[in-house]
């Protein structure tokens, strides 16, 4: 049986934007990664808020924002409430990613597209899954199944293999690496041979990769040229993927005393840099068979490196003297620590800045890996600063508003209309905890006394503001003495004085602002491009296509010239079915060419009459097909289910009579076995079964029907009757 396939390319088609694409198999939609760019463009947003409803399963190839950026605001916003399939490390690392991104916003900018809280709720309904291991869909995905086999690239990278009904294997590749790395094993190429479709990223098609060896002379030439010379090195990198590659490389780099790099500091920089360093550490299994054996055999933990010092903050970089080796996260120059040191160090023509990665079209690094250094650029700085002045007063005076609104609130909680009311005003609140007396305490009647009271032991205990976890920590009491200006100084800061309010009052967070500015940067500090993003290189990637053999192959996230290189190798290969969507764009990639998809009606359904054939059920229909009838309010989310065509019952022919078809391929040596349970015996004879001392025979024609063949007797008929059992009767 054949399956239909489609796939709509939400983003990640035609251009470099980031792979998100629906894989719809029969009535069951994937949605392959959900990736964001740096911008954190708007109108892919919308596309993927038509289809969110009607997923069914999210699968996870990388850790990175590429791969998975989106997907905090898409369950946390736009309520995706499905299945999300991906490795332990990508769950791990993935999540690492997510709060350094995050954090980083949040550092310079109000940044509200998704919280904390989203990326919680996302990971969490991740289901941790570990290489070459299958899971079956269910209900109705009832048939495929699914199983993440390593990619390379990056810790936990996935390809995705998913068979459908029909044994259709589709495999999904948008990154992989099959060379075999530091730190990683090579993808296995093996487990994916001759898929049915091969989605693969493309967008290294075209592309010569510099030989290893060389690549790492010139890094280790730029540093040690630029430590020598009294300068910094700031190398761009990401959060939790590819930074261990080069954090395990500089780290082997700094324990060689010939290299003459002790001397000098090697840096971690992000938000989680602890985090990911203890994570990496605890998922050795995951990594190449070198790492693994060492650990075994030695116990020694690759990741315990001892000459990487872990920073969270620039300003314990600046403290850190002498020239210093940075790695800092992002690596697109846009927000985070590497824009922050790349201001502060640019200038500087001592200084160097190392990128690793070509990122999206637009951004920072992407400029100057094509335009290169050594110009005048304009950036938009953005930064947050703490409210001084009139801002602070008036900040401080709002808050002041909200706390006595709230004590107000709680204080005038009290009722006074209760059923024992003459005892209760002994004990009414006057203050906060006040013991009220009154002068005469005897009943007056039915009616309440009027009498003034005072308060007895008056006492004013300061309030306990907590949160769910406990007491709420004031950030002022644990703020740095000192902190780092825009021109990287570093000035001493006078401890704020306390501000003039209630015993109960209490500042929440530092009171600050957000500003944005536009700086000319001088850029004078060395540039230099190494590329280290660790995926399969162009003459590899079509080598590769020609050893898997695929009937059909989608091009993912390339540029036109890398779409044509791809292309025209697989004319070469004789691979007859070459896909090069558009973003936006959906393909039809199924094998059959004459197969439809149809919604069969419940007045057809209710009239079918279902016949055992083996573990499944088989009825005759006939139906003719017609346009399903569409409301008129129909939302417009929906049409591509209004697309399909209905069968709907033919007119004055429901439940006629019709020839009979007999479903099954009988054998007849198992018919010989249930003629000699019954007691008729049987032999063959010239390619026939003969019984029934050779009164009846059966043989197979040509076109693999089975004749009957005998005299009209009863043994006849009880043959005829056992020969029926064998077959499902529509």
């Amino acid at each position: 049986m054949t399956s239909i396939i489609k796939l709509h390319c939400l983003s990640g088609a035609g251009d470099e934007s980031p792979p998100c694409y629906v894989l719809q198999i029969d009535e069951f939609k994937f949605l392959l990664d959900c990736g964001w760019d740096e911008k954190f463009d708007i109108d892919f947003i919308k596309e993927l808020k038509r289809h969110v409803n009607s997923i069914d399963a999210v699968l996870l190839s990388h850790s990175d924002p590429l791969h998975l950026g989106a997907l905090p605001f898409a369950v946390g916003q736009l309520g995706l409430n499905c299945p999300i399939y991906a490795t332990l490390p990508v769950y791990k690392m993935g999540q690492m990613f997510m709060y350094d991104l995050y954090q980083s916003h949040r550092n310079v900018s109000d940044f509200d597209l998704f919280t904390l809280d989203d990326v919680d709720a996302a990971f969490d309904r991740i289901t941790q899954l570990k290489y070459n291991q299958s899971v079956d869909m269910k209900g109705k995905g009832h048939g495929l199944r699914i199983t993440p086999i390593p990619a390379g690239h990056s810790l936990g990278g996935t390809v995705w293999r998913i068979v459908a009904p029909g044994e259709e294997d589709i495999v999904y590749a948008p990154d992989f690496n099959h060379k075999k790395e530091r730190h990683l094993n090579g993808c296995e190429i093996e487990k994916i041979m001759r898929p049915s479709l091969l989605l693969l990223g493309a967008a290294n098609a075209d592309y010569v990769q510099q030989r290893r060896r060389m690549r790492d002379e010139k890094l280790m030439t730029t540093i040690l040229s630029t430590l020598r010379g009294g300068g910094c090195v700031l190398v761009c990198t990401d959060t939790a993927g590819r930074v261990l590659e080069l954090a395990h490389m500089l780290d082997q780099l700094w324990r060689n005393k010939d290299s003459g790099l002790v001397a000098y500091s090697l840096l971690l920089l992000s938000n989680v840099s602890y985090n990911v360093l203890e994570f990496a550490k605890s998922q050795v299994k995951w990594m190449s068979d070198k790492l693994t054996r060492a650990f075994e055999g030695a116990r020694s933990n690759p990741f315990a490196l001892r000459h990487l010092q872990l920073c969270h903050s620039v300003v314990e970089v600046t403290r850190t003297p002498g020239p210093k080796v940075v790695l800092a996260s992002f690596p697109d120059l846009e927000v985070g620590f590497a824009r922050d040191l790349f201001l502060l160090w640019a200038p500087n023509h001592l200084n160097s800045i190392v990128l690793t990665a070509r990122t999206s079209p637009g951004t920072l690094a992407r400029d100057l890996i094509e335009k290169g250094g050594d110009r005048t650029i304009e950036l938009t700085v953005k930064r947050r600063v703490r409210l001084e002045g009139a801002e602070l007063e008036d900040f401080l005076q709002q808050q002041r508003i909200k706390i006595n609104n709230s004590i107000k609130e709680e204080a005038g909680g009290v009722s006074s209309d209760s059923e024992s009311e003459g005892e209760l005003e002994m004990y009414v609140v006057t203050g906060r905890h006040d013991i009220p007396v009154r002068h005469d305490t005897r009943p007056t009647g039915c009616f309440k006394s009027n009498k003034r009271h005072h308060a007895m032991y008056p006492f004013h205990e300061e309030r306990t503001r907590s949160d769910d976890y406990g007491e709420i920590i004031r950030p002022e009491d644990y703020r740095l003495a000192e902190i780092v200006d825009a021109e990287g100084e570093i000035r001493d800061v006078p401890p704020a004085p306390p501000p003039k309010q209630e015993p109960d009052e209490e500042m929440l967070e530092i009171p600050s602002k957000c500003v944005t500015s536009v700086r000319q940067v001088a850029v004078r500090a060395s540039v230099q491009y190494i590329e280290l993003e660790g995926r399969c290189d162009g003459e590899s990637l079509l080598r590769l296509v020609a050893h898997a053999k695929p009937r059909a192959v989608v091009a993912l996230r390339a540029r036109p010239h890398a779409v044509h290189t791809l292309s025209k190798h697989c004319e070469s290969e004789g691979i007859e079915k070459v896909f090069t969507p558009n973003k936006g764009e959906t393909i039809d990639a199924t094998t059959e060419s004459h197969i439809y998809q149809v919604k069969l009606t419940d007045a057809l359904v209710s009239g079918l009459a279902w016949r055992a054939a083996g573990d499944a059920e088989l009825a005759w229909l006939s139906a003719v097909v017609a346009e399903r009838a569409r409301p008129r309010d129909a939302d417009t989310e929906e049409r591509a289910d209004d697309e399909l065509m209905s069968l709907e019952p033919t007119r004055g022919e429901r439940g006629t009579a019709h020839c009979a078809s007999f479903i099954n391929s009988v054998r007849l040596s198992e018919l010989r076995a249930h003629l000699a349970r019954l007691g008729l015996n049987a032999e063959f004879s010239g390619g026939a079964l003969e019984c029934c001392n050779g009164t009846i025979a059966i043989r197979r024609l040509e076109n693999g029907r089975v004749a009957l063949e005998g005299v009209l007797s009863e043994e006849y008929y009880k043959v005829r009757e056992l020969l029926y059992d064998q077959f499902a009767i529509v």
